[in-house]
């Protein structure tokens, strides 16, 4: 009974709302008020964004130690092994202080100091996203040391043995774990796409193996090369018994995650400025298309480089963002992809008037017919006794034409001068005519077959195709122009 009188009095509160309040009209003004609002909100995220993320200490501990920018700090055995035990305290991973270790440390903080900066500043497009898949599966946080001794923190780098992406999957790990590849996209290069398979293959090697230095050697040489080494060795289940039986490669390869995890934690103590950030993660957001679309198209649309518009969309393998029925998605800058949504229509209306088999042929014949009726030129390089009048009779033309499309307002030539210099107009129709380049249409008629419009023009079908590369020939309709010549 309750209820029942419950849904009647918020039935008839909305009688009273709906009687009371007028249907609101919203006009240009308000949209444009409303645009304006939303951005001023853009800009205030992006702001706090930038600040959330400037919020470093390694500038005050950079001039505690009153370093010079020049100055290559190196501490005692002791001072590593103290800060390497701190992060023990805080982590799963045995980040062990020994010879092996020390070594590689010392080598990252005296020849890999570039190395290192440069990481730290690709680390703030990329840590956040890796911390947050981490945290999604329950691993350690520290796995997104990972990917800088993999990748170096760049999603296109391909290895020689062809492992690929941030993670460095190869092809047929990435498509254990769901990644996906064809001609347009290649998910091993999307970020968060494998992130998430590596946080999913790597919590895997931990279920098998007990230990994480033992899941990081598998994840570099392959459970079957660990496993080996664990037989030769015995049967021991530590990483630095089992070590020496391990493929070279991955002998060093816990020592360089040790080493990057240290240096990346205590770059400061180190006199490592991070390279600045050209974007970061927090400062971008993303749009889904429901249509195929070009870079290019879209980087003019919204005032954007395609070099740009490709480095923060790395799945894509070409400029070209393809059709499929999920949705291809585009990760761009705030701002950005605010004007991408508010634009949607006209971005799909611009691809179609580039990219339609119609304005590709019309941009073609354009092009052949400016090329055409561009005139070609030849240079002179002026010698000792010309003048004007000579150079104009050895090349057919006139004085008066030489200093028009040079630009000169006097006769005065100088030795060693280039000039610009074009056949008269009787040189040039005296050429013979190339009426093979010329290029003829057919217009498709009721009936009409591709087969049989090659038949009637004398071509097999192969030799139409290529001549209309753009065309469906299985779905031909009336007075579309088929190219036969």
């Amino acid at each position: 009974m309750k209820y029942s009188l419950f849904i009647l009095m918020v039935g008839l509160s909305g009688i009273l709302f709906s009687q009371q309040t007028p249907y609101y009209k919203w006009t240009k003004e308000d949209s444009i008020k409303g645009e304006a609002i939303i951005r001023t909100i853009e800009q205030s995220l992006n702001a706090y964004y930038v600040d959330y993320n400037g919020n470093t200490n390694y500038d005050s501990i950079i001039a505690a130690l009153e370093y010079e920018p020049g100055d290559v700090p190196n501490f005692s055995d002791e001072v590593y092994c103290e800060r390497l035990n701190g992060m023990n305290e805080k982590s799963p991973f045995h980040l062990d202080c020994n010879e092996k270790t020390l070594s590689t440390i010392r080598f990252f903080a005296t020849k890999r100091r570039g190395f290192v900066r440069v990481v730290l500043g690709r680390a703030e497009l990329y840590f956040d996203l890796f911390e947050e898949k981490l945290a999604q599966y329950d691993l350690p946080i520290e796995l997104k040391y990972l990917a800088v001794i993999e990748s170096g923190l760049r999603p296109q780098i391909k290895s020689r043995a062809g492992a690929l992406g941030l993670w460095q999957f190869m092809y047929r790990t990435g498509r254990m774990f769901g990644l996906e590849e064809n001609s347009y996209i290649d998910e091993r290069m999307d970020p968060a796409k494998s992130t998430d398979a590596a946080c999913r293959y790597l919590k895997k090697l931990y279920d098998m193996y007990g230990d994480w230095n033992l899941a990081l050697a598998a994840y570099n040489a392959g459970p079957g090369n660990v496993n080996k080494a664990i037989r030769r060795s015995g049967n021991k289940l530590t990483y630095w018994e089992v070590r020496p039986y391990l493929p070279k490669e991955t002998q060093g390869y816990v020592p360089n995650f040790i080493a990057a995890a240290y240096l990346l934690t205590y770059h400061a103590e180190h006199n490592i400025i991070p390279a600045e950030a050209n974007i970061k993660y927090a400062q971008l957001d993303t749009m889904c298309l429901s249509k195929g679309v070009h870079m290019q198209t879209i980087g003019d649309l919204i005032g954007m480089e395609t070099e740009e518009i490709k480095n923060l969309n790395p799945i894509y393998k070409k400029e070209y963002i393809p059709y499929t029925i999920k949705g291809e998605c585009i990760s761009l800058p705030l701002q950005k992809i605010g004007q991408l949504v508010s634009l949607e229509d006209s971005l799909y209306k611009l691809e179609l008037k580039r990219y339609s088999p119609e304005s590709l042929e019309q941009e073609s014949e354009t092009s052949e017919e400016k090329q055409e009726n561009t005139p070609s030129y030849s240079y002179h390089k002026v010698r000792s006794g010309e003048n004007l009048t000579s150079i104009a009779l050895r090349y057919g033309t006139t004085v008066d034409q030489i200093k028009k499309i040079n630009g000169l307002i006097s006769n005065n030539i100088v030795v060693g001068q280039r000039l610009k210099v074009k056949p008269s107009q009787e040189s040039s129709s005296s050429r013979a005519p190339q009426t093979g380049s010329s290029k003829r249409y057919y217009t498709v008629k009721s009936g009409d077959t591709f087969g049989r419009i090659a038949q009637r023009n004398r071509m097999s079908i192969s030799q139409l195709k290529r001549l209309n590369p753009g065309i469906n020939i299985d779905r031909l309709s009336i007075g579309q122009k088929i190219r036969i010549r």
